[in-house]
């Protein structure tokens, strides 16, 4: 499903992020990506949906070299991987559930099926009663249920959160994070990078853990800290 070979990125700086990072990540696994800020998560994850390019090596997303994609090719490449952001990204004057209808609007698809999809998904993460609702008028945890409901409402066989519990209480982060792992049960590929050790700890799931740009670990059944 993801496989990153010998991938390594520069900035402009000089700055190694990533290097030489190997790593397969297969079909409906659930998976945290731990490490102290700068260690290189939010540039892995970014690599996968084309935000950036490596310097070097290859980045397999459903057998696709996506580093070689051409800017037209992006976007279809994002209709297939959910993203969710620590600081949400939802459009503040848009309710809940038009923020969630135009990841479905701006593929095309027909009016009935962007009301039938984005109200399946707002119903799947809790969010219906406030689908009328604007972003100002949410909770942290409501907002990041918004974020997720957005980023599945493709029904991508990938997902990705960066930092998702980042701003949230700790009853909040775990309620989240329970709702990725149903998630993770419908058949989708989850990553999660996180800070959060409490989490990963009591989750029990695939870590990999980096540190200045490598991966220094890589444990099934894992917890934050060896």
């Amino acid at each position: 499903m993801i496989e990153l070979i010998n991938v390594s990125k520069t900035y402009a700086n000089g700055m190694d992020v990533l290097l030489n990072i190997n790593l397969h990540i297969g079909k409906e696994e659930f998976v945290f990506i731990v490490g102290p800020s700068g260690a290189g998560k939010t540039t892995l994850m970014r690599l996968l949906y084309r935000e950036e390019a490596p310097s070097s090596g290859k980045v397999i997303v459903d057998r696709v070299n996506v580093a070689e994609l051409d800017t037209e090719q992006i976007p279809y490449l994002r209709r297939n991987i959910g993203v969710v952001f620590q600081d949400y990204k939802l459009l503040p004057k848009r309710t809940v559930f038009e923020n969630v209808a135009f990841a479905l609007r701006v593929t095309g698809a027909p009016r009935s099926t962007i009301r039938r999809k984005a109200m399946q998904s707002l119903e799947l993460v809790g969010m219906l009663r406030r689908a009328n609702a604007f972003p100002d008028e949410l909770s942290g945890g409501e907002k990041q249920r918004s974020c997720i409901a957005r980023a599945i409402v493709n029904n991508p066989p990938i997902l990705l959160a960066d930092e998702p519990t980042g701003n949230l209480d700790p009853t909040t982060s775990w309620d989240i994070l329970q709702l990725l792992e149903k998630i993770n049960k419908r058949n989708t590929t989850v990553l999660v990078a996180t800070h959060n050790k409490n989490v990963v700890d009591d989750m029990k799931k695939r870590v990999v853990a980096l540190e200045s740009g490598r991966i220094i670990r890589d444990q099934q059944l894992g917890s934050y800290n060896v």
